[in-house]
């Protein structure tokens, strides 16, 4: 029974994140007008739109990379008894790995440290939540937090955590690095956990 409700928070967990992930991608990402020849030529809107989905979905995916990661570490510390720094070694490794196969120009050991320091406070968060009784992400969450203002810390330490791997990543990328883009990021970001929270705990519409 422990292990089936391990794997069902496992699932309803990665669903929240990947629904922020991709409402964040959908709000940045934006289509650009139909033009004239689009209309005409239909193939054209096909392809422009399949590569606007697929920039996306590498959003996503690219955002989801620290989550992930914690989530995995968390479910094995619930699941498997795992310890926490089991979990964190064998993320040091994984990070130490991407960090040999990719050029130092993209990704630095600067970037993968501030990660590390993101994942830490994640394999926290999860870890809450897989102890918390819930069918659903709000009920984890409620268990979990308790309070609108639990919950709303955690995510003003998330976003603390994740711009200082921005800032890691201005750094290393140097002129490479779209300033305007990271800005919009964090804002839309913030507008999206921000109504999630309210979701949650927006006490004036219960009875």
């Amino acid at each position: 029974m422990f292990k089936k409700a391990a794997d069902t928070k496992y699932k309803i967990i990665l669903e929240h994140e990947r629904a922020v992930a991709r409402a964040v991608a959908a709000s940045l990402i934006q289509s650009k007008p139909v033009s004239v020849w689009e209309i005409m030529i239909p193939v054209i809107f096909i392809l422009n739109f399949a590569k606007i989905k697929q920039s996306r979905e590498v959003f996503v995916q690219n955002h989801l990379f620290t989550k992930t990661m914690a989530l995995k570490a968390a479910f094995d510390m619930s699941k498997k008894r795992l310890s926490r720094q089991e979990v964190l070694d064998r993320i040091d490794s994984q990070t130490r790995k991407t960090l040999a196969s990719v050029p130092e120009t993209l990704y630095s050991d600067e970037i993968r440290r501030e990660q590390i320091k993101e994942i830490e406070l994640l394999l926290d968060h999860y870890g809450m939540l897989f102890k918390a009784a819930g069918r659903d992400y709000p009920a984890l969450v409620t268990d979990a937090y308790q309070t609108r203002e639990h919950y709303a810390a955690f995510h003003r330490q998330l976003k603390a955590a994740e711009n200082d791997v921005l800032v890691a990543a201005r750094r290393t990328l140097g002129d490479q690095a779209d300033s305007q883009a990271a800005g919009r990021l964090e804002e839309i970001t913030d507008r999206i956990r921000a109504a999630g929270v309210h979701k949650i705990f927006n006490t004036d519409s219960r009875p």
